[in-house]
């Protein structure tokens, strides 16, 4: 990775770490299905005109790939908001992102059952490890453990482990299916494809409260930046550095979400989230290649 798309890779974490405080904000007010249908409408109103301005006549030159934007729109946008707003109703933002940190394990996964990516004993053993502090996250605050804390808490933690595991094969979708099809496009294509699917749930599903003002800010800044603004990086990133890599985005989304949200919401961050935490970013930068202890680095097939 060039030092531009680092930059970009810190950024982006950044933007992201800050879409769990917005949802912690926002989700009690809307609900999972209005809130995630309003955070990608309002992220297609703002993309469509900028490809309009920028590439003028790029969505017609996805004629032909509209099935694989569809399923990228649902397993990258649609469903995974869905989860992670349901799960902010019940779980602290910071430990809703160390679930979402295993999204390259399970791209890597993903990529050696469905692209015959090799595994390594340096990947296999990562696999092992990251899967192992989901686990004992899992054990401790979905009432696997004696003392059960309730069923909305474990049907949080399965909706953060759904979530992953789809960006996992949305982003190993992108690569087999849509390389080469500009970020912006694929960005776009994406989101209205999500606000497409999901306006007649969140038809039924609208509060009969009306949301605050605060709520609808929140719900805002998830549609223009950390939707908008931030899937026009990420699917660069996947263009320029590859799927692998650029999920490695999320190794650096906890840290900020944790920041956020104990600085705006005083969250607090407990022994077993940075413990599990740690457990799950070890295992994940052995599964993704980033830290081989048993050999060289080995160069990407096709990079």
């Amino acid at each position: 990775m060039k030092g531009r798309d680092r930059l970009e890779l810190l950024l982006l974490a950044a933007v992201w770490g800050g879409s769990f405080l917005f949802m912690r904000v926002a989700a009690p007010a809307f609900g999972a299905s209005p809130l995630s249908a309003v955070r990608v409408a309002v992220a297609s109103a703002v993309l469509l005109p900028l490809l309009q301005w920028m590439q003028p006549g790029a969505l017609a030159a996805c004629r032909g790939r509209w099935g694989a934007l569809a399923v990228v729109g649902l397993l990258n946008s649609a469903l995974p908001f869905v989860c992670f707003s349901f799960a902010a109703q019940y779980l602290s933002g910071g430990l809703a992102a160390i679930f979402n940190a295993t999204t390259p394990l399970w791209g890597a996964l993903v990529a050696r059952l469905w692209l015959g990516e090799r595994l390594d004993a340096s990947r296999l053993l990562g696999l092992a490890l990251g899967f192992a502090g989901v686990l004992g996250l899992a054990w401790d605050k979905a009432g696997l453990k004696s003392g059960t804390q309730g069923a909305g808490t474990a049907l949080a933690v399965l909706a953060c482990l759904a979530a992953p595991l789809m960006y996992g094969v949305a982003a190993n979708a992108t690569r087999r299916w849509l390389t080469g099809t500009p970020a912006l496009a694929l960005a776009t294509g994406s989101q209205l494809v999500a606000t497409l699917a999901l306006a007649p749930a969140a038809a039924l599903a609208w509060p009969a409260q009306p949301p605050g003002a605060l709520d609808w800010a929140a719900a805002l800044a998830l549609g223009v930046l950390c939707t908008g603004v931030a899937y026009v990086m990420y699917f660069g990133l996947i263009a320029r550095v590859g799927p692998a890599r650029a999920t490695t985005v999320t190794y650096l989304v906890p840290m900020f979400a944790m920041l956020w949200g104990g600085l705006a919401l005083g969250e607090r961050v407990t022994p077993s989230m940075l413990g599990g935490g740690a457990v799950i970013l070890l295992g994940t930068s052995l599964a993704t290649g980033w830290w081989r202890p048993f050999g060289a680095a080995r160069k990407e097939p096709g990079r």
